[in-house]
């Protein structure tokens, strides 16, 4: 259910999957999303599940409102937070989640400084930006980019994400390293390898990538292959100490 990352010591991170839920077709199972229109019951079954694998508290989870843009909020618990795309926190023990289906989860932190942030970059997000502007607020509150480990979620990978030719240029324009061409031959993205591009033009050096493409993994939630589906999600967290 769930594939653990190491991002340093005292951070938890990991990704989940799509078995070990309650939600019924289409979102079987492990359906995180509360806006996709699943019963509200079982996402909030399925979020307790999720927290228990992570071993962290359901309660201490924050949740974005996730609009697809390049605004990022720093967090604090129980802070209430506008729709915005990437979250930061220096806040021991609470996690910080970002809700996928083709889209990259970003998880970042910096262990030293005692930072990490999450970042939703889909393909309007990762031409805007919303990873670099995710950096720029870790490093606000402490982070040194030479001292960041990221890693970047599974994703629709360069190969299925076909777009039209346009669109392909559009945001290779603003982020080359996404231009990509699909099996078939015709414009496609690679989300991934672009959001790389942009945490080595920002200073990170350590960075893994999920190679899992969303669209071909059964086992994760893939909007382009189902249409209407659930979600899974991207955890991060600031380990606290006894």
């Amino acid at each position: 259910m769930i594939t653990s990352v190491t991002l340093g010591d005292g951070v938890g991170a990991g990704f989940t999957g799509r078995a070990g839920g309650v939600s019924t077709a289409p979102f079987d199972s492990l359906n995180l999303g509360g806006a996709v229109g699943d019963d509200p019951a079982s996402v909030r079954d399925n979020r307790a599940r999720a927290a228990a694998g992570l071993g962290v508290d359901p309660g201490r989870t924050v949740w974005m409102r996730q609009v697809h843009g390049a605004e990022v909020a720093f967090v604090t618990a129980g802070a209430e937070i506008p729709p915005v795309d990437a979250i930061v926190t220096t806040v021991p023990g609470l996690v910080l989640a970002v809700l996928v289906a083709d889209c990259a989860p970003v998880l970042l932190a910096d262990p030293v400084a005692g930072v990490v942030g999450a970042a939703h970059s889909g393909r309007p997000g990762t031409a805007a930006g919303v990873v670099p502007a995710l950096l720029k607020l870790m490093c606000e509150h402490g982070a040194d980019p030479a001292r960041v480990a990221a890693a970047i979620g599974p994703a629709a990978c360069g190969g299925c994400y076909e777009v039209p030719a346009g669109m392909r240029d559009e945001v290779a324009a603003a982020v080359p390293a996404a231009h990509a061409t699909t099996r078939k031959g015709t414009p496609g993205l690679d989300l991934r390898a672009g959001i790389a591009g942009q945490l080595a033009g920002g200073g990170v050096t350590d960075v893994r990538i999920d190679p899992r493409c969303t669209i071909e993994t059964p086992g994760l939630f893939s909007y382009r292959r189902d249409g209407r589906t659930g979600r899974f999600a991207g955890h991060v967290w600031l380990k606290e100490t006894s």
